[in-house]
């Protein structure tokens, strides 16, 4: 158990130039400096009042000073991507990552978890499900920190792409950022500072697990995953990022009776489960529940556990090759090849009239198949009647859930909550095998 909680960086906003204001009391190398300020980037240097830096830091003097980032960019690449202003606690970093300068918040892990906490979800929701989110969004944060030390003592690139004449596999982790430990969209874990402002039924959920994490059977903080609607059975880690298992990331269902599902791995039995809509603890359509799931930008959806959507055959054909940088022709086909426990496809492969080529994993095939991203990659293809070419006319992706599906399904974990299970209960049900225990005091 650690003495002291962390102080972690969360990576907000990329951006050549950033305009951002310092309220309260804040010092720039010991100078006190307040106010409406702008940097920006020239080449590989930060651009302030003039002068060039490698990193810009300034440092809040108590907790009442906070700053406040304009244009931050909320929902990267999905169907309600905007800008809003942001107001944040601690300190304000400016780094070159990736050839880009990026604000970086610098602050206490439960600060961030407050700010979690109410960013996914609202923070009306039932107490209990507040409290197993916040346990499993701290063991997820401070999983992701061991991870990136590792990698960096290692002194190896992490690979996450790799790419054939007819397959190009790539999944999306660790690899975006190595300067900063997570970033504030969904691609970790979504943070939008005390812009969603934290309640008292949050701050009460924070103080009553403060420090409590999930381990593995050997001690080892638990790599919790998670996301909105599973679809009905979990799916594996391994079919998402890296070829590792966990014990505690299995195939479960979303329901009372967790080992009641068919291999969905098989085609025929992944078909069936897709086109009907079998129990689960996330298919809901209660509206309060949801409304203390969801904030208002994700209800203006509410077709998560199942959906579909349609294309022409040109318009997907376009599509593709825009959003994925291949040329396929007219796509003529496209045909299942590996599907993880969930249902959800792993490999895709899609045949077109100049290039037939296989994608993978879940994510790089939802983003190939949508201007924003595809709900999930649980999904099967109903080709339309065959037009004067003799190919198909357009395409029907009939699908189901929301996101990855590994770990904790929001939607299924809030109905749990809802109707009286407990936090253990609940991380009991979606992390099997794991225990709870303090990370630090």
């Amino acid at each position: 158990m650690l003495n002291n909680e962390p102080l972690i960086r969360v990576g907000i906003l990329p951006a050549k130039h950033i305009n951002f204001t310092l309220e309260g009391n804040y010092a720039l190398g010991g100078e006190p400096v307040n106010g409406h300020h702008s940097v920006e980037q020239k080449e590989n240097k930060i651009v302030f009042k003039g002068q060039e830096y490698d990193t810009l830091l300034f440092e809040a003097a108590d907790d009442k000073a906070t700053f406040e980032l304009e244009d931050v960019v909320i929902g990267v690449n999905f169907h309600w991507e905007r800008k809003e202003n942001q107001r944040f606690k601690g300190n304000l970093l400016f780094l070159i990552e990736n050839g880009v300068m990026t604000a970086v918040d610098v602050l206490s892990v439960e600060d961030y978890l407050a700010s979690v906490i109410s960013s996914e979800m609202s923070a009306t929701a039932h107490e209990e499900f507040l409290k197993a989110h916040a346990v499993i969004s701290r063991s997820w944060l401070l999983a992701q920190i061991v991870k990136a030390d590792r990698i960096s003592d290692q002194g190896t690139e992490y690979t996450a792409f790799t790419e054939t004449e007819d397959e190009r596999i790539r999944w999306y982790d660790r690899e975006d950022h190595v300067n900063y430990h997570v970033c504030a969209d969904d691609h970790c874990q979504r943070y939008q500072g005390i812009t969603r402002q934290t309640t008292d039924r949050v701050q009460r959920v924070i103080d009553a697990t403060r420090g409590l994490v999930l381990v593995d059977k050997d001690g080892e903080l638990c790599d919790a995953r998670f996301s909105k609607c599973c679809g009905g059975v979990f799916e594996e880690f391994e079919n998402c990022w890296e070829p590792k298992h966990y014990h505690y990331l299995e195939a479960l269902r979303d329901d009372v009776d967790e080992h009641d599902f068919p291999d969905l791995r098989k085609e025929e039995a992944a078909r069936e489960w897709i086109l009907n809509r079998p129990a689960a603890y996330c298919n809901t359509e209660d509206k309060e529940i949801l409304g203390q799931v969801l904030n208002n930008y994700d209800q203006e959806t509410t077709d998560f556990y199942r959906w579909k959507v349609s294309y022409g055959a040109e318009e997907l054909s376009e599509l593709a090759k825009r959003r994925s940088g291949i040329d396929f022709g007219r796509i003529i086909a496209m045909e299942p090849v590996e599907r993880g426990t969930s249902a959800r496809l792993t490999k895709l492969r899609i045949v077109g009239t100049k290039r037939t080529m296989t994608i993978g994993k879940e994510l790089e095939i939802r983003r190939t198949l949508s201007e924003s991203h595809l709900y999930s990659s649980a999904f099967v293809v109903e080709a339309g009647e065959a037009d004067l070419s003799g190919y198909p006319s357009s395409f029907t992706l009939h699908g189901a859930g929301w996101g990855h599906g590994v770990g904790l399904c929001q939607i299924g974990a809030a109905v749990m909550g809802a109707h009286g299970a407990s936090f253990e209960h609940i991380l009991a049900h979606y992390f099997p095998g794991s225990k709870l225990t303090n990370h630090y005091l």
